[in-house]
């Protein structure tokens, strides 16, 4: 990080990765301190970009560096699961000096999309609007809401999303909007097995242009060195893992009266078939084999942070929708920092029985890494300390 004046204007990531490895929180990591680099040159970027906007002293000293809103390009960071790509965008995202950034679940932001556009048509067709198309009017809103966006494991299985996501993102590139995403896959590689998959190529031609792709695929996955295994992952599903289950409720529930709810989500409602205070139970059928989606996944980690999941089977090829809601559910609860307690036929990594080689293969290591990480004792005592902060402040 350059100085100014003798003076560093903001924290680096790098001072803040070295202070993790400092106090035993992380373990140094050629790759990570690759990435580190690339992170703080960013950050340098947009803080450059950030004084040449500005009409102060100094910002006509930096006005030659801005050509056009588009001259920071973003960073595009893959490589396998476990390997500190979220810890790292977090790091980045919460040094990084700009009031107008988001850091977002993708699935999230596009929920957040598809309903400005409906609101854009309606508007469209109650006249009080005149733009036809609502994608550059979206995307300016968003830009104006926040320049540079945050994604955590970036990932396209939506037919709804693909479609549009080329033509939002140039858009929002061309209203300077940095982008910064991690994934477990190359940008190749998104959508890969998907409807129209033709339709999509040209976003990741805008996503390459717009963001320098590196990967982070060291051979320690962190994840696993942290594994201390609770009773929270329950396998095989017979009478002794039902009645752990059972017990886990009781005790969790402190005999406080149990009861079937329900959520509204818009117009649609999400049936709970067990609740009781900030918990809820359901069986796998009730939240995979039904057509819920991120919106409905989201709104029940709204009103729960501690999930129940019983019965979770085999996901073999005949359940191929029901494991792509299995993902997105995992996906979630992970980004939701929710605590689950789960039974399944079988241990995670023999969890997906599916063809290798696939989007949902690849998909599915992500799910199989955060399930392990949802057992592991720095998760469940982070829980514990947010549900103890929350009743703190609440008293």
């Amino acid at each position: 990080m350059h100085l100014r004046d003798g003076l560093q204007p903001h924290p680096t990531v790098t001072q803040k990765y070295n202070h993790l490895i400092d106090t035993g929180a992380v373990s140094r990591d050629p790759e990570q301190e690759r990435v580190v680099r690339a992170l703080d040159r960013l950050i340098e970027q947009i803080f450059a970009r950030r004084l040449a906007t500005k009409s102060s002293a100094l910002g006509w000293l930096f006005a030659r560096r801005r050509e056009t809103k588009q001259s920071v390009k973003g960073l595009y960071i893959y490589g396998s699961v476990g390997r500190g790509k979220t810890m790292l965008m977090d790091v980045f995202y919460e040094l990084l000096p700009v009031r107008r950034k988001r850091r977002a679940h993708f699935n999230d932001f596009m929920s957040d999309v598809h309903d400005r556009i409906a609101r854009h048509r309606q508007a469209r067709k109650e006249g009080t609007v005149k733009e036809d198309d609502p994608i550059p009017p979206v995307a300016k809103a968003l830009a104006e809401q926040a320049w540079v966006l945050c994604f955590d494991e970036f990932t396209v299985t939506d037919i709804a999303d693909a479609m549009i996501l080329s033509r939002l993102f140039s858009a929002l590139f061309a209203e300077g909007v940095v982008l910064v995403a991690t994934s477990n896959v190359a940008p190749k590689d998104l959508y890969r097995d998907g409807l129209n998959r033709g339709l999509f190529l040209p976003f990741i031609e805008t996503l390459v242009a717009n963001a320098e792709v590196m990967t982070l695929d060291g051979p320690t996955d962190y994840r696993m060195e942290k594994l201390d295994r609770r009773s929270v992952y329950l396998t095989p599903l017979n009478e002794k893992s039902a009645r752990q289950m059972d017990d886990m409720w009781s005790a969790l529930t402190g005999g406080a009266a149990c009861s079937p709810t329900s959520i509204t989500v818009k117009t649609r409602k999400i049936e709970i078939p067990v609740a009781a205070g900030r918990s809820a139970r359901f069986s796998f059928a009730d939240l995979c084999e039904k057509p819920l989606a991120a919106r409905e996944y989201m709104a029940i980690t709204d009103q729960y942070d501690t999930i129940f999941v019983d019965n979770v089977p085999l996901l073999d090829p005949t359940l191929r929708n029901a494991t792509k809601r299995f993902i997105l559910l995992i996906d979630t609860l992970y980004d939701r920092k929710a605590r689950l307690v789960l039974s399944a036929e079988v241990s995670p990594d023999k969890l997906y029985a599916g063809r290798a080689g696939t989007t949902e293969a690849f998909e599915f290591d992500r799910t199989v890494s955060r399930l392990i990480e949802m057992q592991s004792r720095e998760w469940l005592e982070a829980y514990e300390q947010r549900v103890n902060n929350l009743a703190a402040a609440v008293s």
